[in-house]
């Protein structure tokens, strides 16, 4: 009798136990290693304080989502130069600080992995800063120190312009022949000894593929790629090719996959342009109106959004982005890094900060272990993070 007895026990106080996905999801730490709302910020002055109506982030939708952890992007595109592009970084920085003097029960600066865990005790969103664009720090060295002491926790080493001391994806791909250098410089070799030595993550989504062997064979520390995705699923020059991504995990970096639409599915990009185009002049009236094409290509998806969901991939590519990596490289070398707020189109169900659950029960559902999903929600993070910082 005991013999049947005790499975049937087994069997009941497990189901009584068994978590739900959103119960794993709430429990686990969850950090986004990239936003742009800061941008947007500027331009329509919105208080991510308080419920939005539009966009994809603010602070009350992402208690809803269980968001722990947020890395604020600072950028400012390529007509941002010296004398300005600095300057600009810091008003944007300028602008997390007045949210956090706002609301400083519901956000806080941190700059390591203990003070993240600490303001998730404290039920605050623990706030970081990524600067997304090596032209930001004007060739001084001074600068990424001022910087840092503000926050900075990764320099993305270029925007798709390139610098002075490394080259861009972008660059390399459409225009390698009139470069003056391909990948690092002896100035970007110095930069990328400093940033370590600061304890500031290194950024590999936006650098150029020369430039981002330059930095693997350069750095003591591991790198990030902040916001991409897989070039063997989708041949953009913002993805990294499987190679690049065997490096990255080789040298204990993490790839946080990047929701954007055009980097998860190959034929997005033409679709989109035809969208655009039946749209023009609509498209060009909000470009003066917000004097930014990105901001307005977003509002343009946001006035149609009927016709802009049709075009917009399955939740189930995006899942298969963070699969596909995760398969080649490991389940220790990925992560989420949505460019919420910085792009028009993300994959169907994934409209706001709301949506990360939806993550967290898909990859339950294909199979992933309650230990892998902490991982990929936050875990990896937090590793490179104390690697960096030392703690």
């Amino acid at each position: 009798m005991k013999k049947i007895l005790l499975p049937i026990i087994f069997l009941l106080a497990t189901n009584i136990y068994a978590q739900t996905p959103m119960e794993i999801h709430q429990r686990a730490i969850l950090i986004d290693t990239h936003n742009d709302i800061l941008s947007n910020e500027l331009i329509t002055h919105l208080d991510m304080g308080k419920l939005q109506t539009t966009g994809n982030f603010d602070l009350v939708r992402a208690k809803e989502g269980g968001l722990d952890a947020q890395v604020f992007s600072i950028w400012c595109g390529e007509d941002y130069g010296k004398g300005t592009a600095f300057k600009f970084a810091n008003r944007e920085i300028d602008s997390l600080y007045a949210v956090i003097a706002r609301y400083p029960d519901k956000i806080t600066l941190v700059r390591n992995s203990k003070e993240l865990e600490q303001a998730v005790k404290d039920h605050k969103l623990a706030a970081l800063i990524g600067v997304e664009g090596g032209h930001m720090i004007e060739d001084r060295l001074d600068y990424i120190d001022s910087l840092a002491k503000r926050g900075m926790r990764y320099l993305t080493l270029t925007w798709n312009n390139s610098t002075s001391w490394s080259s861009s994806a972008r660059d390399e791909t459409t225009r390698r022949g009139t470069l003056t250098h391909v990948g690092l410089t002896d100035l970007g070799k110095q930069i990328i000894h400093h940033l370590n030595d600061l304890g500031v993550m290194i950024d590999l989504s936006h650098p150029g593929e020369q430039t981002f062997y330059d930095v693997l064979a350069t750095t003591n520390k591991p790198v990030i790629a902040s916001h991409s995705c897989s070039y063997t699923l989708n041949h953009h020059y913002r993805n990294l090719k499987d190679d690049q991504l065997k490096a990255l995990g080789k040298n204990g970096g993490v790839v946080f996959i990047n929701f954007y639409s055009g980097f998860v599915d190959s034929t997005y990009a033409k679709k989109a342009d035809a969208f655009s185009h039946r749209h023009k002049a609509e498209l060009d009236s909000l470009t003066n109106v917000y004097h930014d094409a990105d901001l307005a290509n977003i509002r343009l998806n946001v006035i149609h959004k009927a016709e802009s969901d049709q075009i917009r991939p399955p939740l189930s590519m995006l899942i298969h982005e963070i699969d596909y990596i995760a398969k080649l490289i490991g389940v220790d070398h990925v992560g989420i890094g949505s460019d919420f707020d910085g792009a028009e189109s993300y994959p169907l169900g994934m409209d706001s900060v709301t949506d990360y659950p939806k993550i967290t029960a898909e990859l339950l559902k294909i199979g992933y272990s309650e230990k892998d999903v902490d991982k990929i929600l936050g875990g990896n993070f937090l590793r490179v993070l104390k690697a960096n910082t030392g703690k």
